[in-house]
This record gives C-alpha cells, structure tokens and sequence, in this order.
C-alpha cells in the first residue's frame, strides 16, 4: 500500500493510496507551538481567579486531560481537519473523477483508522462506482489498489463480529481452525472475493496473497479452496519441535482486557505474595488498568489503584527506585509522534497496598517530555538507588540520576555521554564486561545502534562499532540474556519495518534482502561475536514487544516475539522459539498454540498461578483506534522439571537487587550443571517480575545457590537449598525464607 504524509493539514499523496505512514514521516507534523504541558498548569474555576497549584499528580491529569482534548493522537496521522469535515467537502461533489476518486480513498483509510468499517466500505462503493464508470480507463494499478483495500476491509469486518471481542481461547490463533472459524461468515467470504480479483491483477502482491489465506482460514476453506499459486504450504506452519499446547485462558481468570498497543507488568504491587498486571493502551484517552490478582483470578481495581485520569502510554517499567520495600512504576509516553509525541512521562509511587501517587513533577521526571517508549533501570554509579535512562526518539536521550531514594532526578546524559541523539526504541542494562559497573545497550530504528561501556566514573563511552554490535540498522526489541548459559551476558537485539516484505520471506520463499535480527554471543569481557543465523535465528516477520523466559525449565531461556505493523495488513503470527540447550532455536508457534493473528506488543512471562512454571501474558492490539484486541493468557501445561523461584531483596545496593546475578550449582544425571539468571524485567518492551523464576531441568539436587549482589564485591553462597521452593533471600543475612517463613541455611560471604 501506499504512503499518505500529513503536511499541514495538506494531503499529499505519494505512489498511489493508502499507507501507514512511518515515523520519519512524522517528523513532517511537527508543531513546535503545541507541545502539551506548560510549565505551570492552573485550573480556572467560574471566575477569572487563579486557582491553587495543583500537586504533582492532579497536575499529570490534568495534563494529560489537555492532550487528550486536543485529538493530538489523530491529528499526527491525519493533520487538524476531522473527518467529518472532510466527508462534507466530499458531498459537495466540487472535484473531478480522479480528484474525488482520490478523497473517497482517503476518507475511507480513515473511517477504517477509527474503526468505522460500514462507512470506510460506503466510500470505497463510491470510489468503485467511479473505477467502473471509467472502464478501460481506469488505471489497472488504482483498480488493484482498491480491490486490495475492499479485500481488507471485509476482513475486518468479519474480525470484529468474529474476534475482537471473543474469548474462547482458539480465535486468530494461525492456522486458524476449529472454534477459530467465523460463525459470521459475510465478511470473510467478501474479503476471499475482493482479494481474488485483486492479485488477478498483480500476482505478486504478497500481503494480499496473504490475507487471502488468512481469509479462507476464517471460513474453514484453506488449503484447498486457496489457488495453488497463492496459497502458503500448510508446511509452513509446522514446528520443528512438538511441546505441549498452551490454552489461551484470558477469559477464564478475567484478564482479556480489550486494548490497543501498550505495556505491560506482572508484579506483586500489593504486597500480598501474588502477581498481579498493571497494563497500559497508548490512546490519549486510555487509562492504565490495574488488575489486581484475588485468588488466581483478576479483578480490575484502577479507581481503588488511584489510576483514573492516568492516560496512555506505549510502555511500562517498574522498580523499587526508592527503596521502601514496594514495586512503582515508569510510564513512557509518546513513541512514534514526534514534537506532538512531547508528552511528560509518568512515575508512578507505590504505598506498598498498591495504590499509586504522580510523582512526576516533583521529582523532576516530567521536566522534560520527549517521544519515548522504552527505558531501563539500574544502579550506573553503584551508590545503592536506581537510576533511570530513558531512550528517546529523534531528540536527545536522559540519564535520570536518583538523589537521595528519588526524591529528586536529575538529568545528566550530556555530561555522562549518552544523549544517543538517534530514533531510540529499545534500551537494555547490563554489566557486558563484568567489571561491576552497568553498562548500556541502545537499539535504535534508522541508524546504527549503541554499546555504551560504563568508564566507572559517571560517563560511559560507545564502543559499538568496535566491538562490532552496530546492527541491524533499523531494529526495535532488544535484550540481554545468557541463552547458552556460558555465565556470560548475550544480546539479542530484533529487526524491524513498517514494510511486509517479510510475509513474503516467510511464506512465498521471496529472497532475504538482508539479515534482519542479530544475536550477539558474549564472553564477559565485553567482546561480541554475531550467530544469529547459525543458531536458526532467520525470521523476518518484525517483531515489537518481545521477552524472555523458560517454558520447559530446562534453565536455557526461551523467548517469544510479538509482530506486527501498524497497518490494518499487518495481520502476521506472534512467534515463540525454544532453545535446545544453547546450540539451536526452534520455532515452536504452532505446535504450542503461540500463532495469534493480531498486533503483539508487549510480553511477560510469569508464573501466575504459582506451579512453578512460566506462563505469557501478550498485550494484543494495534496503533489505530479501530485496532482493538482482547489480550492473551497462555497457561503452561507443564513439563515435569524442577524449578526455583528466587526474590532478592538488597539493602547495601538497591532494594529490588536489579543487576543482580543467581548462580545454581545443581546435580544432574550424576554431572555438575551451572544455571544463571540475572534480575530484570527482561526485555525492554514487556516486564517480566522481578524475581527470578528459574528453571533446574531433571537435577536431583541443588548443590549451591549463589548471589552476586550488584556493584558490590561481595557474593552469598547457601548450600542445602530445597528445590520447587518460592524463596526470599535478604542482602547480607545467612538466612533463606521460604514462602515467608525463615529457614537457617548452611551458607557464606565472600569478599
């Protein structure tokens, strides 16, 4: 499809109709004159008097009730002018064929934005009418488009009286079948027609052959009502493994929320010793949900949270950055949007039962709003808080310094060395060299990424392109893990387009235009060496929210991407690999039940119902209004192994132990076996918890368990640990507890 850029209200049209537009087209809306907060916000009561200053966290609302009043969310796709407008403008009939021809299209791209399928479909009648009055005329180019663009939206009117809304478990899971198949059947049956006659046209349009598919999947017809030419091997669904199938069980413990794009957390808020889901939508007007866990089941408590008026955000990341003993919140607001996208970000303290306080402004968090959507926590300085770098898009990035338990930050990445200065979507923490000192990893869209080292007195220096860790120069998800588990930190880092061009690797077997993820094989002291292909890592389906975890508690991580593009054709399955122990990843999407259809954004994994497996949680939806899901449960069945849950609590460095490092001396079939597992929240676009949920494979016994505690010379080793255990492990005590209860263990310091 084509690409519409929005320049002052004006519609310019380039290479024909429709695209979504890419975020360098944003740039294009920039309006240095509306950037949403002023410096100081006052209410305005029945007369002219000025009203009391708000505190930090009525003066967020009321910001963000300014941004959401402005439509600033629609006006970066569409410029000022509404759609009404343009509708009315359109029934005035003053332009010719090609000129009209051209609005209808656009209006109906719009309509399609807002979800409005019946009068996106009313328009594009209109704009066939003028196609068929023009007969041979009509351009055969315009007539593919628009058949494409008809095929496209009878799809989603058959997802929303089908999909969106359903919960049986089985809906958009690819190769749909079963109680996936529509009951309501015009809408695909329509999309098969449309489609049809559109690659009657070109043959080799791909995302259409695609949807064509798709379509016939939704009505029980593929393979075999597909055309030969255009149909996609059942072969390519198959997995190389076969593990045992994950149930989608959102519906049965009352999280399928409906949302569009956003974050995620799974993390006990409340201080009641289970998980809950703190969730965000970007929408100017969607608020976080709180879902607070009662008993394996979900209810929403966001009044009861305090989260009302809390609005947007692409992404959330927690840690304890004042460290009284409970888990808050960074909320990251205005990813993709450019100067309109200069919205503050949130943070979001937590009184230990779960209800939270803005304390943005008073911290200094909200001092400057740039685009963002991705940040990560850690200790740079080793001074026992955390501090905060968050990655902005196009303007330069901030190094957040946390004085005195976060009370105040300060922003110094221009004396520490890391603005980035470049499109920012995915930062990473960690210590690559082992030196004691966190370093950073930036994955960056349109230029090549950074690898900035810790230099141990407050500045950092990016050794990327020497240590060869640049690509690939257009990724998004990204993070660090010991996937062969050698004891040293990996990097992943993931390709990304807002092209398609991938269904067609993925499907059609259309050449590789290049590698397009890299896995970077680390030694400890900070050399990479690149393996993604080697290890069968060649997937091109462009992934957005991506995280790690293990499925089988074998103890070598796993991890599952969530793709997608913005565009209504972005319709691809999310996808999950398993790791063979290190030597090769397996794509496991189908056999495990993984395949959803719709948009992926952010991923947890988490043990949610406490069997000491790791369940995934998957944020669904889209970037348009019109783009809704119903986000994803998938509950493990189960593997028969050992595992170890593991939460840290730090009181000489940082109280949720981030950076921390857990090494498990286990016996298994008569050999030693080393696990290791660092404390995070995993990747940068979804939050894992915090503690550390480790698989031990068929060991027969712990042999040792040792913590390395963050920016500190100092370990604790305790021997005779019980194995299926959910323990507590305090900084400095020879004590372990055990599901809250104390237990004296045979342990050691080591200095």
């Amino acid at each position: 499809m084509t690409r519409l850029l929005l320049i002052s209200g004006a519609i310019v049209v380039l290479a024909g109709v429709f695209a979504y537009p890419t975020a360098r087209d944003f740039m294009n809306t920039r309006n240095a004159d509306e950037r949403p907060v002023p410096k100081e916000v006052v209410r305005q009561g029945p007369t002219t008097e000025i009203a009391a200053p708000l505190n930090s966290h009525d003066k967020m609302i009321d910001a963000l009730a300014r941004v959401k009043s402005r439509r600033n969310y629609e006006q970066v796709f569409f410029g000022p002018d509404t759609v009404e407008s343009e509708e009315r403008t359109l029934e005035l009939g003053l332009s010719s064929g090609r000129e009209q021809f051209m609005s209808l299209m656009h209006v109906a791209e719009r309509r399609l934005w807002h979800g409005d399928t019946r009068r996106a479909l009313k328009h594009l009648d209109k704009a066939l009418t003028i196609c068929d009055q023009a007969g041979a005329a009509a351009p055969k180019e315009i007539l593919q488009q628009l058949y494409a663009e008809l095929g496209l939206v009878w799809l989603r009117v058959g997802e929303n009286e089908n999909c969106v809304n359903c919960s049986n478990g089985e809906s958009c899971l690819a190769p749909i079948s079963g109680a996936g198949i529509h009951q309501n059947r015009k809408g695909s049956e329509e999309a098969f027609t449309w489609l049809l006659k559109a690659l009657e046209l070109n043959p080799d349009d791909y995302t259409s052959r695609w949807l064509l598919n798709v379509a016939a999947m939704t009505l029980g017809r593929y393979p075999h009502d597909v055309p030969e030419q255009f149909r996609v091997s059942p072969e390519a669904f198959e997995s190389r493994e076969s593990i045992p199938r994950f149930q989608n069980i959102a519906g049965e413990i009352g999280l399928n929320t409906l949302s569009l794009a956003g974050g995620i957390i799974v993390e006990d808020f409340d201080g009641d010793g289970d998980l809950d889901v703190l969730t965000s939508s970007w929408g100017d007007g969607d608020e976080l949900q709180f879902m607070r866990n009662d008993n394996g089941r979900f209810r929403n408590n966001t009044i009861q949270a305090n989260l009302s008026g809390i609005f947007g955000g692409l992404n959330l990341v927690q840690a304890d950055y004042d460290n009284d003993g409970d888990v808050d919140v960074l909320v990251l607001r205005g990813a993709w949007c450019a100067e309109r996208g200069c919205i503050p970000n949130s943070l979001l303290q937590n009184d230990g039962t779960g209800r939270f306080t803005d304390v943005s402004y008073d911290c200094g968090i909200a001092s400057e709003a740039k685009p963002t959507q991705t940040a990560a926590w850690f200790d740079f300085d080793n001074d026992g808080d955390l501090d905060v770098y968050i990655g902005n898009e196009d303007m330069p990035s901030s190094l957040f310094e946390n004085i005195e338990d976060g009370r105040t930050f300060k922003d110094i990445a221009v004396r520490a060395g890391v603005t980035n200065d470049r499109f920012a979507k995915g930062v990473i923490a960690a210590d690559f060299n082992s030196d004691g000192f966190a370093d950073l990893y930036v994955s960056n869209l349109y230029g090549p990424n950074r690898l900035y080292m810790n230099n141990r007195d407050g500045t950092f220096t990016d050794r990327a392109v020497e240590k060869k860790v640049t690509e690939p120069l257009d990724s998004f998800p990204v993070w660090a893990w010991d996937f062969n588990q050698d004891g040293h930190l990996d990097i992943m880092v993931c390709g990304y387009t807002f092209e398609l061009h991938g269904l067609g690797v993925q499907y059609f077997g259309v050449p590789s235009k290049k590698q397009f993820s890299c896995l970077y094989l680390g030694d400890g002291q900070g050399n990479f060496q690149e393996v993604a292909v080697e290890k069968g890592l060649t997937n091109e389906l462009p992934p957005m929210g991506a995280n790690f975890g293990d499925l089988n508690n074998d103890g070598y991580p796993d991890f599952y991407l969530g793709t997608g593009a913005p565009q209504y054709q972005g319709l691809m399955p999310n996808l999950m690999y398993l790791n063979q122990q290190g030597q090769q990843f397996s794509d496991v999407t189908t056999s495990g039940g993984f395949g959803h259809l719709q948009k992926g954004h952010a991923i947890s994994f988490a043990d949610f119902d406490e069997d000491g497996d790791q369940d995934v949680f998957a944020v669904m939806g889209g970037a348009f209004p019109g783009d809704p899901a119903v986000n994803a449960v998938y509950r493990n069945p189960g593997f028969n192994q050992h595992w170890l849950t593991v939460t840290l609590i730090g009181k000489q460095t940082n109280r949720s132990a981030v950076g921390a490092k857990v090494t498990v001396e286990t016996l298994e079939n008569g050999q030693q076996r080393t696990i290791h597992k660092w404390v995070g929240s995993g990747g940068s676009f979804g939050a894992n918890p915090l503690r550390c949920e480790i698989g031990l494979g068929q060991c027969s016994q712990i042999a040792s368990l040792k913590i390395q505690w963050p920016g500190t010379v100092t370990s604790q080793v305790f021997h005779e640990v019980e194995m299926d255990r959910i323990i507590t492990i305090h900084e400095g005590e020879a004590v372990i507890h055990v599901r809250g209860e104390p237990n004296l263990q045979d342990s050691q310091l080591i200095n």
